[in-house]
């Protein structure tokens, strides 16, 4: 009797430890679905942020395309000061409804080589920015006033005494002035 005594004792911690087994593994099974669901929120929020920012920068880069012809126009003052030009200067003659263009920017420099580098510079910054070429150029050969036409923007490039004897500034007073 002792032998079955043992033997069914045996056989029922075994079942016992069968159940905590069982009870272990639902545990196990349940803790790893609230992970995964746990997880799965997480992942979902993160998208939602991601789409938001998305979102917000491209609500960003579309506000920057609104006024293309502003972004064209801090590239020629850029490329202008890049080159040393002196009394950089922007006309806006939109106020104006002339039609000719929206904006002349003025510049000067003080030698017929400084004009020419100027004026190369604008043309290889709006080609490599804007992949825009200029439309129609005047005065590359004499280097005393180049003009370059992108449409938009007319780019006035003086050597410094045509510039104080043509004045175009005053020329076009009227426009709303913005000094660089």
């Amino acid at each position: 009797m002792a032998i079955k005594e043992k033997a069914t004792k045996s056989a029922s911690k075994t079942a016992a430890t069968k159940k905590v087994a069982v009870k272990k593994e639902s545990k196990t099974t349940t803790s790893t679905t609230a992970k995964a669901t746990k997880t799965a929120k997480a992942a979902k929020a993160t998208a939602a942020k991601t789409t938001k920012s998305t979102k917000t920068t491209k609500a960003k880069t579309a506000a920057k395309a609104v006024n293309p012809i502003e972004e064209q126009l801090a590239v020629v003052v850029d490329a202008i000061l890049d080159k040393k030009g002196q009394r950089v200067c922007s006309l806006d003659l939109r106020t104006l409804g002339s039609g000719l263009c929206d904006f002349f920017v003025l510049c000067n420099a003080d030698s017929t080589t400084n004009v020419s580098a100027i004026a190369d510079n604008i043309e290889d910054q709006m080609i490599i920015k804007f992949k825009k070429k200029v439309l129609r150029s005047q005065g590359k050969e004499n280097r005393f006033w180049i003009i370059q036409d992108y449409g938009d923007i007319v780019v006035h490039i003086f050597q410094t005494e045509y510039r104080d004897f043509y004045r175009l500034e005053e020329l076009w007073s009227d426009c709303p002035r913005k000094d660089y």
